[in-house]
């Protein structure tokens, strides 16, 4: 009897829910992508963003189908560990994201960031559309000719991205010691500060 009387209220209460859910407006959403060395690093400046919906570690720009991570820092793959940010258009732009993306890497490193060394942990920038391509190639140039020297961050066409397991994503939350632990001996901000000075991103 209690189960015929709930499901009699849930069913007449349906259409307010529907008529709720079309009356309140969509939220926009658009994808971004950035290799920046370890992964565990890159998900903490974009989270802090108003306008970020989520971010999502995972690896892009290889051969290997469904990588592991066990695969992919053994190099043998061709993937870059990244960070894929989904964000509302409207709060924040693909011009801000790049901003923070740049003061969040050494760009200047062709062999990988700070501690981590090898082709897995390169900087690069996945585009999705010709304006994220118009834009990424624009904020290089001046990226180059504020810092005075040449950038190495590859900018390119996004292929798959695939999420990385569980255990990585909000690695700095679930983990927060072994994430200060780990980023403050890898020298990541002590050489963002030489690179970026005041603008270093943390």
């Amino acid at each position: 009897m209690i189960r015929t009387l709930m499901l009699a209220l849930a069913l007449a209460l349906a259409p307010l829910a529907v008529s709720a859910q079309q009356g309140a407006p969509a939220e926009k959403r658009a994808v971004a992508t950035f290799a920046g060395g370890c992964f565990w690093c890159m998900e903490p400046p974009f989270d802090k963003l108003p306008g970020v919906i989520s971010t999502t570690s995972g690896y892009i720009g290889g051969k290997t189908v469904n990588p592991t991570y066990r695969q992919v820092v053994a190099g043998d793959t061709g993937h870059a560990e990244a960070v894929q940010v989904v964000y509302d258009p409207a709060k924040i732009t693909y011009e801000k994201l790049l901003e923070v993306f740049w003061r969040n890497v050494d760009p200047h490193d062709a062999g990988g960031q700070f501690c981590d060394r090898g082709d897995s942990y390169r900087t690069g920038i996945f585009v999705h559309d010709e304006t994220q391509l118009r834009l990424a190639q624009e904020s290089k140039k001046r990226v180059e000719a504020k810092l005075k020297k040449p950038v190495v961050t590859e900018i390119v066409l996004a292929p798959k991205f695939y999420p990385a397991e569980d255990y990585h994503q909000d690695y700095y939350l679930k983990n927060p010691v072994r994430y200060k632990f780990y980023r403050q001996n890898c020298g990541r901000d002590d050489r963002l500060r030489e690179v970026w000075g005041a603008e270093a991103g943390n």
